[in-house]
């Protein structure tokens, strides 16, 4: 089987390179075409949730929304894409990838059009979390497709690619968001998906071609997906109320945590009983690069995902800045992520070497955190992308790159549960580390407005359960005061980051660097096909012979005696 990497060598085109009878590798027209289908749907995915992050303290406060309601507005989309994600990723090992990469991009943009119809904060809650049912399907199902169109030697490259639409999507959607609601309204920020979605579903049915995959015997693990969203959704109830709805030491907490330790233990025994049928295979943990991966998805979540999604909150709150400033000012950040996913991806490509590129990564995203642990409420704009750039550098150099290292390792046949299963741990890191930065943030955000209007002698309702502020509408002093509380606050949950950012690090640092394979999963695929093939030929070929030695054994005269004719049968 021709490859990508040896058709680039050579200078010759993959069909002249296939030898006779073999089917030649996919020319880089042919996979960008492919490509394109897969990186439309991405973007639209991705569009859809980065479109209201600029919008969301507008939004929330709009539908008279709290400081943990916008928590959870990100929290119940994170926590469905983690618990869905998994699934689908089974589902890819199943059943036509295809449709249902198409199905996820339906769910998700339909859902996100009936949260811009949301008429208070608990329906704008509930559709965020169906668009993270369509979310977790399009997390799973686009790395999945790459790596069954391109190999791994190849695939760092294509990685840049989606990592540039996720850059786009990062800078376009908070900016275009942020336009929307400055002029027309911030609902139709979940409507300007639709018409990008129906156009990436077109362009999947067209590029995308695969061949068709056996079913084989394998079936859902229902429990262990029901057992899992149980234990995940209990903790990060307890996280998100713990402190301000009740104590942390007290029977909900008790009973919350508690229901949450059975639930995933249940969990865990289920998915050993179930083998290869799990959602997430326990085999794949005897992986030392899968479970490394996992242990940097983690931190990577919590520290990305749990620190940047206060970003708009600090720029709208203790900047006073509008919507689509907040937008734009996140602009050093995504050209970070985009830079050094596409240089980066073209130097895996070329080198075939990831590790230490994976390890300087961390090490950019720690310190990139940590820069921002130092900001407060005067911190200079410029100052302020800096230490965005670095985090978006760190991020480019290290999100995406763990996906290839553990794919590179895994059999072709668990490429959906393996890809899924790394990205379900970095969105639940991510889920918690809202939660938890979130419920830091409220605790440190009300007792700093406390203390700053007890000292103006003001006295004033405050609370985890208080609406976010609109800063234009409190006299300066006020607004002075909640400008340095979001100022602070912020800066320390960067700051809580940091450390996890560093785990990441040196969990790359112990990854075992192993040569990039050279054929696509599409290949490979083709392999096992054609080598199938081959021994059932050959079977055929042993029994015609042994027909043929039966024959000239087995007597020819009715006369011969029974034990004769037995005998010639048994041979």
């Amino acid at each position: 089987m021709t490859t990508t990497t040896e058709t680039a060598v050579s200078g010759a085109s993959p069909a002249d390179t296939a030898r006779p009878g073999e089917k030649p590798a996919m020319t880089r027209r042919e996979t960008l075409e492919a490509m394109s289908g897969i990186l439309l749907g991405m973007f639209v995915a991705l569009l859809a949730t980065s479109v209201v992050s600029s919008s969301l303290p507008r939004i929330v406060s709009e539908l008279n929304g709290s400081g943990s309601s916008y928590t959870w507005v990100v929290t119940a989309t994170l926590l469905t894409t983690t618990i869905t994600t998994p699934i689908w990723g089974k589902l890819a090992d199943m059943t036509n990838r295809k449709l249902l990469i198409q199905l996820a991009l339906v769910v998700a943009v339909l859902s996100s059009a009936a949260a811009g119809l949301s008429q208070n904060v608990g329906e704008l809650i509930l559709f965020r979390a169906f668009q993270g049912v369509g979310a977790g399907g399009l997390t799973a199902l686009g790395t999945v497709l790459i790596a069954d169109i391109v190999s791994p030697r190849e695939r760092g490259k294509y990685m840049g690619l989606m990592g540039g639409v996720m850059a786009v999507s990062m800078v376009g959607g908070p900016i275009l968001g942020g336009t929307l609601t400055d002029s027309i309204g911030w609902r139709w920020d979940f409507f300007v998906g639709l018409p990008i979605a129906i156009v990436a579903i077109a362009v999947l049915q067209k590029t995308l071609h695969l061949p068709k995959r056996t079913k084989g015997d394998s079936r859902i693990d229902y429990w262990g997906a029901a057992l899992i969203s149980v234990g995940v959704a209990l903790l990060l109830l307890w996280v998100t109320f713990a402190g301000s709805n009740f104590d942390w030491v007290s029977w909900q907490t008790f009973a919350m945590v508690g229901g949450a330790v059975v639930a995933l233990v249940a969990a865990i025994l289920v998915e050993k009983h179930e083998g290869t049928d799990a959602i997430i295979p326990l085999h794949l943990f005897k992986n030392s690069t899968f479970v490394l991966a996992v242990v940097a998805s983690i931190a990577v979540g919590v520290a990305m995902f749990g620190a940047s999604v206060f970003l708009s909150q600090y720029i709208q709150i203790a900047k006073g800045k509008t919507p689509t400033q907040s937008g734009l000012l996140t602009i050093p950040m995504v050209v970070g992520v985009f830079l050094a996913s596409l240089v980066i991806g073209n130097l895996i490509a070329r080198t075939g070497r990831y590790k230490w590129f994976m390890v300087t990564g961390g090490v950019l995203l720690t310190v990139g955190l940590l820069l921002m642990g130092t900001i407060d409420y005067r911190t200079s704009f410029v100052t302020l992308s800096v230490y965005l750039f670095v985090i978006g550098v760190g991020t480019g150099m290290l999100m995406q790159n763990l996906v290839l290292a553990v794919q590179n390792t895994l059999d072709v046949h668990e490429i959906g549960s393996g890809t899924a299963s790394v990205a379900f741990f970095r969105t639940l890191g991510g889920a918690i580390g809202v939660s938890v930065l979130g419920a830091v943030l409220n605790t440190r955000v009300t007792s700093s407005i406390a203390d700053g209007l007890t000292k103006l002698g003001i006295t004033m309702p405050g609370g985890s359960g208080g609406t976010l502020p609109e800063i234009d509408k409190l006299p300066a002093p006020v607004a002075t005061v909640v400008e340095k509380a979001y100022g602070d606050g912020v800066a320390e949950i960067f700051l809580i980051a940091a450390p996890l950012a560093l785990v990441a690090a040196i969990a790359c640092v112990f990854l075992k660097e192993i040569p990039l394979g050279t054929k696509s999963g599409v290949e490979l695929l083709q392999e096992g096909a054609d080598a199938a093939g081959e021994r059932s030929a050959t079977e055929a070929e042993h029994r015609a012979e042994l027909d043929t030695a039966m024959s000239v054994v087995a007597p020819t005269s009715s006369e011969e005696p029974d034990e004769r004719r037995v005998s010639a049968t048994r041979a």
